[in-house]
């Protein structure tokens, strides 16, 4: 077996793993993931929100804020597991199109 397809089976299983996001944290009594967290949990946190942070956090919205369509967050545990797939699939998706052209425009100046 090819290693790229390898890597794209192994791509599959963790998409289809994603909704685990959803059910870990709630189980553990986790709260939110490292690293996602808006300036309303930061200054839960830390106590402030930095000024950085704070002029900076308006610059980006995400596409698919907390990995749900709009509306969806109260529709029950199928609907966001979709979602995250969902998330999956179109995070992995713009990634692999980004890499290949920066591969393509790599490749050009080599010729």
């Amino acid at each position: 077996m090819k290693i790229t397809t390898k890597l794209w089976i192994g791509l599959a299983i963790l998409i289809v793993l994603s909704p685990l996001g959803l059910l870990l944290p709630d189980h553990f009594k986790a709260g939110d993931a490292w690293g996602e967290w808006g300036t309303d949990t930061i200054k839960e946190l830390v106590g402030y929100i930095p000024r950085g942070l704070e002029k900076l956090s308006s610059l980006w919205s995400a596409p698919i804020p907390d990995y749900a369509f709009r509306g969806w967050e109260e529709k029950g545990l199928p609907r966001l597991s979709f979602s995250y797939i969902i998330s999956a699939v179109v995070g992995i998706t713009a990634t692999v199109i980004v890499v290949l052209l920066i591969g393509k425009i790599l490749a050009k100046k080599d010729d």
